[in-house]
């Protein structure tokens, strides 16, 4: 009962099974629910008492003008109230749809409990009460107090990237769960992350996150919570019938997502979350890999540490010559997880990392020609706190590019001085900055871009994205969009793009948490794992159109790539570390026919972070 979801199974040849599909009433995809036995219970004459379930749900399922006038959201209702059918105290509930509540006692007592809540600091919506993780939280009926047997839940988020607060059991199959805010940051109240264990066989439960931060979200369209268990260790979607995302007027009108479950291995430890996790341990051990296999295009460094010191990692991808002393640089700057819950940016930060190490022709070629800077996290405090967008001191990193400090956001405050260094390096072209992210609310991949008065380097801006739209079938160019909004001033795209000189583009990269839809159809993809990678490696080949590199593939043959530790012992060469590994700023060789001292800001820029 102890075990970590984390670890290993208990049988690694146990076939991948999909959940919800056991038992008696179970919901199987494409086939409607067997309601037998709850039509049986509702026709025996000595019915039980239906329980207190769902104070605040039944109030928040009455016809409202965010849900009455959508059309598919009627629709998803539907759906909700038949798999909720399945549960027998469910039964009032969705019934209460349509034809209110039924006992004036029960009635009685909600109202009871919805008016002193908040008086016993309950409040539904009240995060203030939540300090941090539940820790092997067993929930227990009221009122009893026997010894503790299987069907108490026990739920736990103490582990890496995890995220849940508190449980208010509502009944004995319905529970409200509470996002646990960001640290330091009460704003922010989206990613969850929590395993659920000492379940029963056949045990149906209604699981209500009720303090989302946001009011939009893909819930709408269709997303359902991840779910993996230790007999079935790889990540799942919920069926999206078994989710619904509505207003609740006693959550502070917060959107509450309810979604239903059957557990159906009692042994198991469950685990749910917002969307496929990627912490830094994760990330750690991907890396200590890479560097165990000495790519001599492959480099690795420490460019900083977080507050909680964790590494900022930096990566350069190229070919050795274009590091010699001397050699001229075209760089393209990559970077993610600057917000921390933003897990599809490490897949598609993978992605881009395995294309471009690879024997591929194209990744060679790429490597040749470009250098490739690499910083996949940003943000690892956050990462391993299980923040949604925050640092451990509540900062959103992504809005204190102007002036970052170094005690404060010393891995933005590390980037920014390394990305300064190379603009002020007269050998050095920094051609590209791309910040990849994920988006709650929309779907496909797409851009964000800046406005320039020059409207040959806008329309200059445009093809990148429009490259990657012929390349990637989950990209959207017509989702990409270019502004100069206030409130993004503070972000890596704008103030880049401010900065840099006319011949390098600055974009944001979000890709949808949920989904991507084809072309000339209206059916959603849900994203995968190997999906979001896949995007990344179609981002690393559009650089090869976007060079116009095509004709050097064909001429590229592919051997076996050379090794560090062989390279050294047979010609006596030492290798270079990357250059910019110390953080000091270079000025521009003014004497030098290639200098770039006619940069705007380029040798009078003042580095704001240095005040300091």
């Amino acid at each position: 009962m102890g075990r970590s979801i984390l670890g290993t199974p208990r049988n690694k040849f146990v076939k991948e099974e999909p959940f919800l599909e056991f038992g008696a009433g179970a919901v199987v995809e494409g086939q409607g629910p067997d309601t037998s036995w709850v039509e049986a219970l509702e026709n025996q004459e000595a019915c039980p008492k239906s329980p207190e379930l769902s104070t605040n749900h039944r109030k928040a399922s009455l016809p409202s003008p965010a849900v009455s006038t959508d059309t598919r959201g009627r629709g998803r209702r539907a759906r909700f109230q038949q798999i909720c059918r399945q549960i027998p105290s469910a039964a009032p509930h969705c019934r209460g749809f349509s034809r209110g509540f039924r006992g004036g006692g029960t009635t009685k007592k909600m109202a009871e409990r919805s008016q002193t809540a908040p008086e016993a600091g309950n409040d539904m919506g009240n995060d203030d009460a939540i300090g941090g993780n539940v820790s092997k939280y067993m929930v227990l009926p009221a009122g009893y107090c026997g010894q503790p047997r299987k069907g108490h839940l026990i739920f736990d988020a103490c582990f890496e990237s995890g995220n849940l607060g508190r449980v208010d059991q509502v009944s004995e199959f319905e529970y409200d769960l509470f996002i646990r805010p960001d640290t330091c940051n009460p704003r922010f109240r989206v990613w969850f992350n929590f395993t659920v264990e000492n379940v029963k066989e056949s045990q149906r439960v209604i699981f209500n996150i009720v303090n989302f931060s946001k009011t939009k979200s893909l819930y709408r369209d269709g997303m359902a919570p991840m779910v993996k268990s230790t007999s079935r260790p790889k990540w799942q979607r919920l069926p999206p019938k078994n989710v619904y995302y509505y207003r609740c007027p006693d959550h502070r009108k917060n959107y509450v997502m309810s979604f239903a479950f059957c557990f159906d291995r009692e042994e198991d430890i469950y685990q749910f979350a917002y969307c496929y996790p990627y912490t830094y341990t994760r990330f750690q051990h991907y890396l200590d890999s890479l560097q165990k296999r000495n790519m001599d295009y492959f480099f690795r460094e420490q460019l900083g540490q977080s507050v909680q010191q964790r590494q900022l990692d930096l990566l350069t991808i190229t070919s050795p010559d274009n590091l010699r002393e001397g050699a001229e640089k075209k760089v393209v700057f990559i970077t993610g997880r600057v917000h921390p819950g933003e897990t599809p940016s490490s897949f598609v930060c993978q992605g881009i990392i395995d294309f471009l190490i690879s024997q591929h022709p194209i990744a060679r070629v790429l490597r040749e020609h470009l250098v490739f800077k690499i910083a996949p996290m940003l943000n690892p405090d956050g990462v391993y706190l299980g923040n949604y967008r925050c640092s451990l001191m509540g900062f959103d990193l992504n809005r204190h590019w102007l002036d970052p400090s170094p005690w404060a956001h010393p891995t933005l405050h590390g980037v920014k001085q390394l990305i300064i260094q190379m603009y002020n390096d007269p050998k050095t072209s920094l051609e590209f900055y791309i910040d990849i992210h994920a988006h709650s609310t929309m779907t496909n991949g797409f851009m964000y871009g800046n406005i320039f008065e020059d409207e040959e380097r806008f329309q200059r801006q445009a093809v990148f994205p429009k490259l990657l739209c012929q390349n990637a079938e989950d990209f959207s160019y017509s989702s990409t969009s270019f502004n100069r909004d206030a409130v993004k001033a503070g972000t890596g795209r704008r103030f880049l793009g401010g900065l840099l000189d006319h011949t390098s583009y600055c974009y944001t990269l979000e890709v949808s948490f949920y989904s991507y839809i084809l072309g000339g159809t209206t059916d959603a993809v849900p994203y995968t794992e190997e999906a979001y990678m896949k995007l990344g490696r179609n981002v690393a080949r559009t650089f090869l159109d976007y060079y116009r590199l095509n004709p050097m593939v064909e001429k590229v043959a592919i051997p076996m790539p050379r090794l560090r530790k062989e390279e050294t012992e047979a010609t006596g060469w030492k290798e270079k570390p990357p250059p910019y590994k110390h953080l000091l700023l270079r000025g521009p060789a003014n004497n030098s026919p290639n200098s770039k001292g006619n940069k705007k800001s380029s040798v009078t820029h003042k580095d704001p972070s240095n005040s300091f």
